[in-house]
């Protein structure tokens, strides 16, 4: 499985500091089987539940103008017609993906077209589920302008584990299906803000994935 390149540092920092804390044990308890043993079977255990977060599959996305791609990996926890107050400020579709500890971290833009608006907007860091961390959490907002002309926004959001948002485009950056848009290290959520009326083919509860799951198939 390959590793994202946002996980090197990290791995790097825990690999250093289980080997100190290895190093530590021997040196003060000396040489014992089931010391050492234990030790090295934990350390093993938290270097491989470090590892997983930084989890980055190949995915072949079948490019198509009328289908929304999934942003995340993680579950649909919302569907609901809501008013966006940052840049549309008026009623769009919002859909929201829940991103666990254990789903793939990346982040992949869910159509074609041109980066027009990015914010990064410092804030709290609330449970990813609260109704409220949409607009209050840390998060980065990205507007993109498809190749028909509408404008949808993806906004990468923080929760109560996940304190780093890595988001790569910068304005008027030509962006494909699939392309990888950003990170959110240790999960958190990801929303989508569509226009009124758009038909979402996913249910509420559904297992997603970025670049597989088409959260609509029929966008024009």
């Amino acid at each position: 499985m390959k590793i994202h390149r946002e996980g090197y540092s990290t791995l790097l920092f825990v690999a250093a500091s289980l080997i100190l804390i290895n190093s530590g044990l021997y040196f003060f308890a000396g040489f014992r089987d089931w010391i050492m043993g234990l030790s090295s079977a934990i350390s093993l255990l938290i270097l491989v539940y470090f590892t997983q977060f930084f989890r980055s599959p190949e995915r072949l996305v079948n490019k198509n103008s009328n289908v929304i791609y999934a942003p995340a990996d993680g579950r649909l926890v919302v569907v609901e017609e809501t008013t966006e107050n940052e840049y549309f400020k008026d009623k769009r579709l919002q859909v929201s993906i829940f991103m666990s500890p254990y789903n793939i971290h990346v982040n992949r833009s869910p159509v074609s077209g041109e980066l027009v608006y990015y914010k990064y907007h410092p804030g709290k860091f609330l449970v990813a589920w609260h109704p409220k961390s949409s607009e209050l959490n840390e998060r980065s907002t990205l507007v993109f302008r498809c190749d028909n002309g509408v404008e949808i926004m993806v906004r990468q959001i923080a929760g109560a584990v996940a304190r780093r948002i890595v988001t790569y485009p910068g304005v008027g950056d030509r962006i494909e299906q699939g392309d990888e848009i950003g990170f959110i290290k240790f999960g958190s959520r990801v929303d989508l803000f569509l226009p009124p009326g758009t038909k979402i083919d996913a249910l509420i509860g559904d297992s997603i994935r970025s670049g597989i799951s088409k959260l609509s198939s029929n966008f024009n």
